[in-house]
């Protein structure tokens, strides 16, 4: 029998106080009434999810575009929910952090989660630094990079970690080699109802070393590629039709792929395929201030490789560039005081060098 989003589970609790539909709404209200700011926004969603309509309306980041309402549907995030679960094995009354604003897809599916597989959950302010009971052991909680990067000591009793909503640094994957719990980089957006697919971080087995870079499928997804080798995903519990990304991948098996780049910024560099998110990787620990690899149009080239920096130029030691390839290496560099940032605060790097060519 299908697990209907009418249900609240009877293991479901917040700040351990189980909740039913009728006074999960009288939280609603006084949330949005009395609380702080992140509970008022957690009124706003639990008030929409408890509501007679079958959707619930989200925002995508804007990572991408520019930032719209999109509908999704309730059942879609409860299938999600279950996938989520079925995937880490999470059970009835194991314990989770969320830490996340609830605005967006990631922090609403916290909660979703929790009402659907009857998780009991804490609630914090979603900080930089969230802060949260350390001694309390977690079965569960999901963070961007920069919340993970600054709560490390004290993540010792969290089982599980997923991180997204942008990517995790070679800096960041190496700090998280040797702390207990498992850490994940998830895979997904708005329009697939947050992650459908995870890529481990650490602790890994020996077998898995072989597929250290590959994300895997949550159950009942099916991946292609289109013409432009860009991921087509196919998900009917999430969505009725196929969605197309603009992500670059390469498909190791039915279950596992590869995240190469986005094809909105490969550059052709005089015949040459550059995958910018590649060569930024390279550079991570290299440069300290923010930065992205971008092209500008060329007389031979066609494209060539530009490296746009957030402050001084001084912030890039000589030997920044010494491990690239040729190729790689940018031709010109670009400095703003400030980068322009979308909606969830990542870099839009269209925008942001279209200021740069003002300067």
């Amino acid at each position: 029998m299908e697990t209907n989003f009418k249900n609240i589970h009877d293991k479901f609790k917040i700040r351990g106080v189980h909740y039913s539909k009728e006074h999960l709404l009288q939280l609603a209200y006084n949330f949005v009434k009395e609380g702080a700011t992140y509970e008022q926004e957690i009124g706003k969603f639990l008030h929409q999810w408890l509501d007679d309509n079958d959707f619930v309306e989200v925002n995508t980041s804007g990572s991408t575009g520019t930032p719209k309402s999109i509908k999704i549907s309730k059942q879609a995030m409860v299938n999600s929910a279950l996938a989520t679960g079925d995937f880490f094995g999470l059970k009835p009354s194991n314990s989770v952090l969320h830490c996340l604003p609830t605005q967006f897809i990631a922090g609403k599916m916290m909660l979703v989660r929790a009402m659907v597989l009857g998780l009991e959950l804490d609630l914090v302010e979603p900080t930089t630094k969230p802060v949260f009971d350390v001694e309390k052991g977690y079965d569960f909680c999901a963070m961007i990079p920069l919340q993970l990067e600054n709560t490390l000591q004290d993540c010792d009793q969290i089982k599980t970690i997923i991180v997204g909503g942008a990517s995790v640094s070679n800096a960041l994957k190496a700090k998280i080699k040797n702390i207990n719990p498992h850490v994940y980089e998830t895979y997904g957006m708005t329009e697939t109802v947050t992650h459908i697919a995870l890529k481990k971080l650490n602790n890994f087995r020996h077998a898995e070393l072989v597929s250290a870079s590959h994300f895997k499928l949550l159950p009942n997804i099916s991946i292609s590629t289109d013409a432009r080798d860009c991921l087509v995903i196919d998900a009917p519990k999430l969505s009725k039709e196929k969605i197309i990304t603009n992500d670059i991948v390469k498909i190791h098996s039915e279950t596992e792929f590869e995240w190469l780049g986005r094809f909105d910024n490969v550059i052709n560099s005089g015949g040459l395929k550059l995958f910018p998110e590649q060569i930024e990787a390279k550079l991570q620990n290299k440069i300290q201030s923010r930065f992205f690899m971008v092209s500008k149009p060329h007389e031979t080239l066609g494209e060539q490789l530009v490296l746009v920096v957030e402050g001084s130029i001084d912030s890039i030691d000589a030997s920044a560039f010494s491990e690239l390839k040729k190729h790689e290496k940018p031709k010109q560099i670009f400095t703003l005081h400030t980068f322009i940032e979308t909606a969830s605060g990542k870099i839009h790097r269209k925008k942001t060098l279209e200021l740069a060519n003002r300067l």
